[in-house]
This record gives structure tokens, C-alpha cells and sequence, in this order.
């Protein structure tokens, strides 16, 4: 598909890109297809149409601590988290090179003018979720119109908790310290081509609500994130069920290679496990799921989570009763402490991810 310089918006083109695979893929209906359709929305630089910017416009002027209230309020009422969950304090940034944490602000200690730009990064960047949306829209009506959707395994899903970088404010032009106090006319101009905006720590702490820290961190605000699953012809759960088995993106390809029937010589041992007993209303065998990120460590063994920032002591977590991550108890339960410490450490060894870098 072509498109002509200054009329491209690129979650848009992935879109149509997706639609044209799906024509391509209906000229051979016997065969199983797969469709990756990986938006760059969200990520940085906040980037979208000035009409859509618009309807958000307004909408963040009050703040990021009103919005995590409002969010945890939703989260309960559709049953996300439970009634009792708690909102977690807020989260402390790690600014550009800084190994010393440091605490967000209250929304209400900053300047007209500093929060005036910050609730237009917002706009901007609920501009971009609003976008995909829309065209995530258009694909599944493509679905509909070649009546494939009750037997299209859709899932949705996002990489990592949102994102900090780097402090309150943001950055703009790139990645780092960089950052630019926009007012009166520049406001306008926020998101259009040739900007460069993040959206800072003090939204990706609401976006994260209620868990603790971000992206980089294996804290819950760094490693929890949405998971949609469609597939009515072939699925017998019920529909609209909130399933809380703890899995994790490995899981994806095992599934895939048993819904698409591969033959056994392409399913040889993988670390994850296919999620289809849990789409039959069934569950999965308890296992320990590993994580690593830039030297912040963690586990996760049934009710228990023993989770590190790089070179800090080790944090556990009851996550049945306390996700927020509030409250520690490694002191209180020493030998689950050493017990999940020691399978991570031999996971890391076997897996390479040890010895950790000294400079990330």
C-alpha cells in the first residue's frame, strides 16, 4: 500500500497492512495463518492527530493522583482487582543516571504552567491508546465481514508496564535528561510531526494503578499487563471470565503451535505452556515463573513473589493478599526466602543471565 510523504500516520499503516495480510491469507483458506500486528502506539515519542488530541484535551487537567483514585475505583467495579485492593503509595522515579530514588510529586505541588504541558503529554499519549483502538477496531470488523471471527484465536497483550522515563516532566527530543517547559502557543504544536515527548513518571504511575514502579522494574507496575483472549468457536471458558492464573508471554508460542495442530517434531520442550487448558475452563499445573530486567530480579511460586531492585536484598510478597507489594515479609518467612533466592539463582545461572552487567 502506498502511502504519500505527509499523510502517514503509522498505526493506521500497520492496520492496513494487517487487512492486506488478511486478503492474502483468504486465498489459501485450508491453511492456518498467523497475523503479528505490533503497534508502536503507545511507546514514545507521543505522537497523534491534533483532532484526536482534542478529546483528551481537558480530560487530565486534574492530575495524576485524582486519575489513580478514578482508576482504582474502575479497576474494582469491573472486578480487575478485588473490592479491599489498595492503592499502593506513589511510586518513587529513578531520573536520567541516578541510582537513588526519588519521590513523584503531589500533582498539585507543581506549577500551572509544568502542569499544563504534563496534561497535554497525557492527551497526547490517550490520543495514541484512542487511535489504536480504532484500528484494532478495523481489523476485527475485517474478521467479521469474512465471518472469521468465531474461529480466530485473537489475543491481545503489551510488553511491559508503562514507562517512566525519566522523571515527572518527561523528556523530549530523546531519550535522556533533555526536557522542555511547553506554554501558551507550543502547547498546540505538542504530539504534531517532528515533536519528541514521553509522558514522564507521575502518569506512568497512574497508568500503572495500583501496582508498584514501572518498566525496567520487576515490581508489579513493571510486569503486570493486560491479556485478552477470543476464540468463541473453540474456546468452552466463559465469556467475560477474569482468570488469574499467573502466565507469561513464553506461554504464547506453545499455544500456537497447538492450536495451529504443528506436527510433534515442531513442538520440542519450550519454557512455557500452552494456555489452552485455561481457555477449556481447566487450569495449569503450579510452576515457577523467572524474571530478569536490566539486574532487577524476581520470581514467582504460587501465592509467593520474592522480587529485587539490581543490587538491594531481596523483597517477599504474599501476592494473594497483598499485589501492592506493601508489605514485606522476607524477615517474617526467611526460609522461602531462601528457598525461591536459590532457584533463581540457579534458573540465572543456567539460562546465562548471570553473571549480571555492572553498567547497564
Amino acid at each position: 500500500r502506498h502511502y504519500d510523504r505527509g499523510e502517514f500516520y503509522g498505526t493506521d499503516a500497520l492496520a492496513d497492512h494487517a487487512i492486506d495480510f488478511l486478503h492474502q491469507a483468504s486465498q489459501t483458506p485450508d491453511r492456518p495463518w498467523f497475523l503479528f500486528l505490533a503497534f508502536n502506539a503507545p511507546h514514545f515519542p507521543l505522537h497523534a492527530p491534533k483532532a484526536t488530541i482534542a478529546k483528551y484535551a481537558k480530560r487530565y487537567d486534574q492530575g495524576w493522583d485524582v486519575l489513580r483514585k478514578e482508576r482504582l475505583a474502575r479497576m474494582q467495579h469491573l472486578g480487575i482487582v478485588p473490592n479491599g485492593a489498595q492503592l499502593s503509595p506513589r511510586s518513587p522515579y529513578y531520573d536520567w543516571g541516578q541510582a537513588t530514588p526519588t519521590p513523584n510529586p503531589a500533582w498539585e505541588t507543581l506549577p500551572a504552567v509544568r502542569r499544563a504541558d504534563l496534561s497535554r503529554r497525557m492527551a497526547i499519549y490517550a490520543a495514541m491508546v484512542h487511535r489504536m483502538d480504532q484500528n484494532i477496531g478495523r481489523v476485527i470488523a475485517e474478521l467479521e465481514r469474512r465471518k472469521q471471527i468465531e474461529n480466530t484465536l485473537i489475543v491481545f497483550t503489551s510488553d511491559n508496564g508503562a514507562c517512566a522515563e525519566w522523571s515527572p516532566s518527561g523528556f523530549d527530543i530523546k531519550s535522556g535528561p533533555q526536557n522542555g517547559l511547553h506554554q501558551a502557543e507550543a502547547i498546540d504544536e505538542m504530539g504534531a510531526a517532528g515533536t519528541f515527548h514521553s509522558v514522564g513518571s507521575g502518569w506512568a504511575n497512574a497508568s500503572n494503578t495500583p501496582w508498584r514502579l514501572y518498566k525496567h522494574f520487576n515490581h508489579e507496575g513493571g510486569i503486570t499487563v493486560p491479556c485478552i483472549i477470543h476464540w468463541p468457536a473453540q474456546t468452552t471458558a466463559e465469556a467475560g471470565a477474569i482468570n488469574a492464573t499467573p502466565t507469561h508471554l513464553i506461554d504464547l508460542t506453545p499455544t500456537f503451535l497447538e492450536v495451529a495442530k504443528a506436527p510433534p517434531s515442531d513442538q520440542f520442550e519450550r519454557p512455557g505452556k500452552s494456555l489452552m487448558p485455561l481457555l477449556d475452563g481447566k487450569t495449569l499445573p503450579r510452576r515457577p515463573l523467572f524474571i530478569e530486567h536490566e539486574g532487577n530480579r524476581a520470581i514467582r511460586d504460587g501465592r509467593w513473589k520474592l522480587v529485587a531492585l539490581r543490587s538491594q536484598r531481596w523483597e517477599l510478597y504474599d501476592i494473594d493478599a497483598d499485589r501492592q507489594e506493601m508489605h514485606d515479609l522476607a524477615t517474617k518467612h526467611p526460609q522461602v526466602v531462601e528457598r525461591l533466592s536459590g532457584a533463581w539463582e540457579a534458573w540465572a545461572k543456567a539460562n546465562r543471565v548471570t553473571p549480571l552487567p555492572k553498567d547497564y
